[in-house]
């Protein structure tokens, strides 16, 4: 999971709002949400509740740690970043929804399989601690520890790997280690997330199966 000032995108914004003035600010919210979607580079709706991936269930993130995008008409998204939370699922989801957190990931799965959605997939989510492989990536945050084997669920695998899955079968991503990868193999990451314990091989496995599965 990334901190407070993971990504530049957050400070581009906070610029920008600085530079404009606080007028700026309230204009933007006078156009309404779907006004400044188009503005802002989001052409697809921003509708409330709404999920990409069918068997998650939406909790929003602040608008503070994402960007507004078009995806993939604006960014290509040719990758998934895998994270682990350092934390419970439910921690993730509360600073997710603080605007001082300053970072988020599109999806957050729970130790039980259960999968929320934070961010939608065409917007940039600040989760990588890169610009540019946020913009080109969906991120996927993992309930539990770095240290801890028993964080890694069969259930949170299953479930994560047919969300992986999906996602690569919707942006033809291939489904392999140089598409689906770490946080800690994101270039100028300071993390080493999802640790030595994450089951990389069994991994591909199942999302590969579940893409089969799929028909695709």
């Amino acid at each position: 999971m990334e901190g407070t000032g993971g990504d530049r995108d957050r400070h581009v914004g906070r610029r920008t709002l600085l530079i404009g003035g606080l007028g700026a600010a309230a204009g933007a919210a006078a156009l309404g949400r779907g006004v400044w979607d188009h503005l802002s580079g989001g052409g697809k709706p921003h509708e409330n509740g709404a999920v990409d991936f069918a068997g998650a269930q939406w909790a929003a993130a602040s608008p503070a740690n994402y960007r507004p995008a078009d995806r993939p008409h604006d960014y290509a998204i040719d990758r998934v970043v895998i994270h682990t939370v350092q934390g419970s699922y439910a921690m993730a989801l509360r600073v997710f929804a603080d605007p001082a957190h300053a970072a988020a990931a599109h999806y957050v799965v729970r130790r039980d399989g259960k999968v929320a959605q934070t961010v939608r997939e065409l917007d940039v989510a600040f989760h990588a601690g890169n610009r540019a492989y946020n913009e080109r990536s969906i991120g996927i945050e993992h309930e539990g520890f770095v240290d801890r084997a028993s964080s890694f669920t069969d259930a949170m695998y299953r479930s994560s790997a047919r969300l992986t899955a999906d996602i690569c079968t919707r942006y033809g991503i291939p489904v392999d280690r140089q598409h689906i990868i770490g946080h800690v193999e994101v270039p100028g990451a300071d993390h080493t997330d999802p640790g030595p314990y994450w089951d990389w091989a069994w991994y591909v496995r199942l999302a590969r199966k579940a893409r089969e599965r799929s028909g695709t």
